[in-house]
């Protein structure tokens, strides 16, 4: 096994500070500043930290030196090792805390490269002298938890390297999507919300301002191509259209955007995906470009997804800029209060040489040598000038106070037993078992940030929304437009009634200036879904709000009103007694009723006299008490429909005009059996009597009878409303229930009357004084006039017009009958008495 070591040590590397083997030595000064520095503490409890605060440059080459680079710090993150160890010795000076440890540290800068991020975490996961990983010799330090502050591809590198061991991974940067898979990277435990937080809230503000014309811009790497491949469906899946999509870089040809910007002259509203570009590099390919574009181009609004502020002035590339908008992460208000935390100030060589013994150290197992500075004094808050503030350092300490807590919850001392006597103690605590203490979600209230776990137990925050407004001749000016608070969106109207105020509203960014309420969006063929035309909406339906994409119909009972913004109760009609229509029918049935029943008075009160006596009397009584019935049946047609009246009206006016029209064919039959039975050795006087006229009247008014009861028995009407024939209207009428029923009815009057026109008409030319073939022949003219006219008119009219309509029928065919039959006799019997005799009568029969 020795001999395997010692020729593993023989075949590594030399180290990066002894001299090349070459022909021609090399100058080699300043070799020693590419060495990774580390600062040390140690300490009970020990975390690693790994930030990225300097970067290492390619230097100039030199013909008589080896290739050499040099370290470039990174500005702020250099303060953040300062800011780091500060609260380090916070958390140490409160002793309950951590119950009387110590929270040590091994922070490493790995220059922004995934080579130095490999010798940190090789150091710190090597618990010996040598870079060995799982060989002790020497060194004790247990590693707890890694601080990463580094970036986001880095961080991959450390969950990797990291993982079997399963030391926890703590992060104070926004976390990648591919860091948030917890089954590749089950020991991250971010600080952060992860990347896209921000894209509910910006869809939020586009659908909140009607932005639903808007351009994407994104830079040519691969979080750009991620941005654009993951934020695109969602906007369309919110029905918002992404007409310029351009992914570029800032020495990219502009021609494809000055295209865009030109035919979309109506998207006011950027939203850009920022990386490490400035805005500045950003905006200026624009100001060129709306340079030579014609038409109004100020007003633009840019929404980028920075979650953070920075520092801009006037200039004169932002002329076409109405405001950048961005969305910081909230903090608790109390932060400033907290006494724990105080914001140090040291210049960095000072910090160094005061605080700080360095060394150059190599161990004989190593792979490399390394600088390292051992922690050697407290750190104390002094005041210096010249000195520089990193951005957001509660985001640090909220970190480290996190891990504090949890530290502190997995090594809280316990009673234990111990050969029959009773301790107190803990045992040496390992990475695997300080996880559990590290899940638990009470712990991210310890956090500055308005920080929470989501219903996926991943971290959720809550953001500002600050709107970075550019005057004309002032420098910009941050506005608190609202807050995005547990997924929902909050405008502040007092800062947009601001921003009315200096002339600063907010433009528009649509196809369509809007559609108003009682219109409805259509789709323009073969552009996008943002751009259409406004027509009404469809007949029965309205819409209330602008920009409806489907109008709502109306219930039942309801109606659209005239703009078709609102419906309206339907108005209950039906053919009643107290509109004119109504009015002016129940005065005919009554002037009708009246007549029939005058000329029924005068019947009877000349009923001995030979016009009376001829063609049966008595049929001519039935047929007068059944006009009569007729007409008053018509009242059933009007008002309100009753269950009883359903059941009645048609039924009744059925049987009742079937018994007058088999009246008036009896009367016909007996008129044309009469003159038969005058004739020498005719054979039809037997026929004469009232047997049978009573016999045609009884079968034939059977018949219907038979039809009616058939009717209610199977399909009876029934009280109804019509909701849809008329707008605006609820028809209340009586359904008949079998329509077929119905028409059976009316065909079988239909039939009765036919046959009662034929006989007539034949036997109009029958002499006679008083023939009435001729006058049947003429009612019944007019009887089947109207009901041949009825059907087509009753069919092509809606509501009560069609009551009213069958009423008039009724009316007018029983005064047609009435009119043309008892009208000739009445006149006769009151006004011309002298022809109402036997002897004239036989006079005519003679003649």
């Amino acid at each position: 096994m020795d001999l395997l070591l010692l020729l593993l040590v023989l075949l590594l590397p030399q180290p990066l500070s002894g001299k090349l083997g070459m022909k021609c030595p090399l100058n080699l000064d300043h070799q020693d500043g590419e060495k990774p520095w580390s600062y040390y503490r140690p300490g009970d409890l020990l975390i690693g930290i790994v930030i990225s605060a300097s970067e290492i440059t390619p230097a100039t080459l030199a013909f008589n030196m080896a290739p050499s680079s040099q370290i470039q710090p990174l500005p702020y993150e250099k303060k953040r090792i300062l800011h780091m160890i500060f609260n380090i010795e916070v958390v140490n000076k409160n002793h309950q805390l951590l119950h009387n440890r110590t929270l040590g540290y091994n922070l490493y800068d790995n220059y922004l490269n995934t080579l130095g991020t490999s010798d940190a975490l090789l150091d710190m996961l090597s618990s010996g002298e040598a870079n060995v990983p799982n060989y002790s010799c020497g060194r004790k330090d247990n590693l707890l938890a890694l601080f990463d502050g580094a970036l986001e591809d880095i961080s991959i590198q450390m969950s990797t390297l990291g993982g079997p061991y399963k030391v926890a991974q703590v992060s104070d940067n926004i976390a990648s999507e591919a860091l948030s898979d917890k089954s590749q990277f089950p020991f991250f435990h971010p600080m952060l919300p992860k990347e896209g937080i921000q894209y509910p809230a910006i869809v939020q503000i586009l659908l909140h301002f009607g932005w639903i014309l808007i351009g994407l811009f994104a830079p040519e790497t691969d979080k750009g191509e991620n941005f654009m491949r993951t934020f695109t469906p969602i906007l369309l899946r919110n029905r918002i259209c992404v007409v310029i999509s351009q992914r570029f870089s800032t020495t990219g040809h502009t021609a494809p955007l000055r295209d865009a910007l030109s035919k979309w002259s109506q998207v006011n509203v950027f939203v850009h995906f920022i990386e490490f570009d400035s805005i500045s590099d950003r905006i200026l390919p624009f100001h060129s470009t709306f340079e030579g574009l014609p038409g109004p181009t100020e007003g633009k609004v840019w929404i980028m997804t920075m979650l953070g502020l920075y520092v801009m002035r006037k200039e004169r590339y932002l002329k076409y800029v109405h405001s950048i908008w961005t969305f910081p992460l909230q903090w608790k208000k109390s932060w400033r209060k907290d006494d724990a935390y105080k914001d140090p100030f040291c210049v960095e060589h000072e910090f160094q040489d005061e605080y700080f013994h360095c060394s150059v150290s190599k161990h004989t197992f190593s792979v490399k040598g390394q600088r390292r500075c051992t922690q050697k004094a407290l750190v104390e808050n002094k005041e210096k000038k010249n000195t520089m503030r990193i951005l957001n350092p509660g985001i640090t300490y909220s970190v480290i106070k996190i891990l504090a807590h949890a530290l502190s919850a997995a090594s809280k001392p316990q009673r234990r037993r111990k050969k029959g006597e009773e301790s107190l103690g803990a045992p040496r605590l390992q990475p695997w078992k300080f996880l559990p203490f590290l899940k638990k979600r009470e712990l991210y209230n310890l956090s500055l940030l308005e920080v929470y776990l989501d219903q996926n137990g991943d971290v959720a925050a809550d953001l500002k929304i600050i709107s970075r407004v550019v005057l004309p001749k002032e420098d910009p000016f941050d506005k608190q437009l609202g807050t995005f608070e547990r997924q929902r969106l909050t405008i502040s109207q007092d800062a947009l009634s601001q921003l009315k105020l200096i002339n600063k509203s907010l433009p528009p960014s649509k196809c369509v200036e809007k559609c108003f309420p009682g219109f409805v969006k259509q789709a323009r063929e073969g552009e996008p879904v943002c751009c259409y035309d406004c027509i009404p909406c469809p007949e029965g339906t309205i819409s209330t709000q602008e920009d409806t994409e489907k109008c709502t119909k109306c219930p039942d009972v309801q109606y659209p009103n005239e703009n078709r913004v609102q419906c309206i109760p339907k108005r209950i009609t039906f053919l009643s007694y107290e509109e004119h229509l109504g009015i002016i029918l129940i005065s005919i049935a009554l002037l009708l009723s009246l007549t029939t029943g005058l000329v029924l008075i005068i019947f009877l009160q000349y009923l001995e006299t030979p016009i009376v006596k001829a063609n049966n009397r008595e049929l001519s009584f039935i047929l007068l008490i059944s006009l009569l019935l007729c007409f008053l049946s018509s009242f059933l047609f009007i008002g309100q429909p009753r269950k009883a009246t359903c059941l009645l009206r048609q039924t009744m006016f059925s049987i009742v005009f079937s018994v007058a029209v088999s009246s008036v064919l009896a009367k016909t039959i007996m008129v044309v059996l009469a003159f038969l039975a005058s004739k020498p050795g005719n054979r039809m006087r037997r026929w004469l009597g009232k047997s049978l006229a009573n016999s045609i009247v009884l079968s034939c008014s059977f018949i219907q009878i038979f039809i009616c009861v058939l009717w209610l028995g199977v399909s009876p009407p029934f009280p109804d409303s019509d909701l849809h024939s008329q707008p605006g209207e609820i028809i209340l009428q009586c359904n008949e229930g079998s329509v077929a029923m119905f028409y059976v009815v009316l065909g079988y009057l239909g039939f009765l009357a036919a046959i009662s026109f034929m006989v007539a008409f034949l036997a109009r030319n029958l002499p006679g004084a008083f023939n009435e073939a001729k006058l049947i022949t003429f009612s019944m003219l007019v009887f089947c006039s109207v009901w041949v006219s009825f059907l087509p008119t009753y069919l092509s009219t809606k509501g009560k017009y069609m009551v009213a309509m069958q009423v008039f029928s009724i009316l007018a065919s029983g005064g047609g009958l009435l009119g043309c039959i008892f009208f000739p006799k009445c006149y006769i019997i009151i006004l011309r008495p002298d022809l109402n005799t036997k002897d004239d009568l036989m006079i005519k029969v003679g003649n």
